[in-house]
C-alpha cells in the first residue's frame, strides 16, 4: 500500500476517533446536568428555623378562671439567627380550655387602622403583649421591641375573631395588624387560633421585618383584671390530661418554609 494513501487513512481513523470522544464528553455533560438539576432538592433555607412555645396560666388550678399566657421563640439557622418572616401561625390549644370573648364589644378593622386603639370601643381591648422583632439595615440586624394589643373584631363565619395591633417605636416607628380566628381542632386539642400576619416593611430597601419573639396574655385572674390583662373570660380545663394540658403552634413563613414546636402545662 502506498505511503500517501495509509497517511490518509490514519487521518480518517484520527478524525473518527475524536468525533467518538467529544461525543463520550457531550453525553457525560449531558448527563452530569441532568443529574444536578433533577437530583434532590437541596433542604429548604427556613428547614432548620428552631421554634419554641412557652404556655402558662395564671393560677393554674383546674376549672378556674385565669390569665392565659402564650409566648413563642423563633430562630434562623444563620449566624445572625433571624427567621424568616412569618405569614401564618396555627395555635393549637388543649381540649376543655374555655374562652369566652361575648363580653367584649367588637372593633371595626378600619377603625382601627385609622384612628389605632381610641378609635375601637371602650372594652374591646382583650389581651396585652410584647414581641420583639428583627430589622435589617444593610449587613446588620437591630432589634425593634413591639407592644401589641389583642381586639375583639367581628366573628368570622360564627366564630369569634381577633386584631393583633403590633407597634414599633424604636429604631422605626412602625405599626402592624394581624387577623385571628378561632375554629375547633382535632384530639388532643379543642381549639385552634389561625393568624395571619402580613409583610412588616422597615427601612427602603431593605427586607421586611421578622418576628423573633412573641407573647400574649388574654383574659383576667378573679374578678379584678391585672395590669397586664384585659377583657375576656378563659377557663382552666376542668380535667388535665396524663402528661399535662397540650400545645403547638405551626408556623409558615415567607420563604414557604415551615416549623412546628409543642409543649404542656403541667397538671396542677
Amino acid at each position: 500500500m502506498p505511503a500517501e494513501l495509509r497517511r490518509a487513512r490514519l487521518a480518517r481513523a484520527g478524525e473518527r476517533r475524536g468525533r467518538r470522544d467529544a461525543g463520550r464528553a457531550l453525553w457525560a455533560t449531558l448527563l452530569l446536568a441532568l443529574a444536578v438539576g433533577w437530583g434532590p432538592a437541596p433542604a429548604p433555607a427556613g428547614a432548620d428555623v428552631g421554634a419554641s412555645v412557652h404556655p402558662s396560666f395564671l393560677p393554674d388550678a383546674l376549672g378556674a378562671r385565669t390569665a392565659f399566657s402564650f409566648a413563642l421563640r423563633l430562630r434562623g439557622p444563620g449566624e445572625d439567627g433571624v427567621p424568616p418572616p412569618v405569614r401564618r401561625m396555627v395555635i393549637h390549644l388543649p381540649a376543655g380550655l374555655g374562652i369566652d370573648l361575648s363580653g367584649a364589644p367588637s372593633c371595626r378593622p378600619a377603625r382601627l387602622r385609622r384612628s389605632g386603639p381610641r378609635g375601637c370601643p371602650p372594652g374591646s381591648l382583650v389581651g396585652r403583649g410584647h414581641a420583639t422583632l428583627a430589622v435589617h439595615a444593610g449587613s446588620q440586624s437591630i432589634p425593634e421591641q413591639a407592644v401589641v394589643q389583642a381586639f375583639r373584631a367581628p366573628d368570622r363565619g360564627g366564630r369569634p375573631a381577633l386584631m393583633i395591633l403590633s407597634r414599633g417605636d424604636t429604631p422605626l416607628q412602625q405599626q402592624t395588624l394581624s387577623t385571628g380566628s378561632l375554629a375547633p381542632d382535632r384530639p388532643p386539642y379543642g381549639l385552634k387560633l389561625i393568624v395571619s400576619v402580613p409583610p412588616i416593611p422597615t427601612l427602603v430597601l431593605e427586607p421586611e421585618a421578622s418576628i423573633v419573639s412573641f407573647s400574649l396574655t388574654v383574659g383576667s385572674a378573679g374578678a379584678r383584671p391585672r395590669a397586664h390583662t384585659a377583657a375576656g373570660t378563659v377557663t382552666v380545663p376542668r380535667r388535665c390530661p396524663a402528661g399535662g394540658f397540650p400545645f403547638a403552634a405551626d408556623f409558615s413563613f415567607s420563604d414557604f418554609t415551615a416549623s412546628r414546636a409543642a409543649a404542656r402545662i403541667p397538671c396542677p
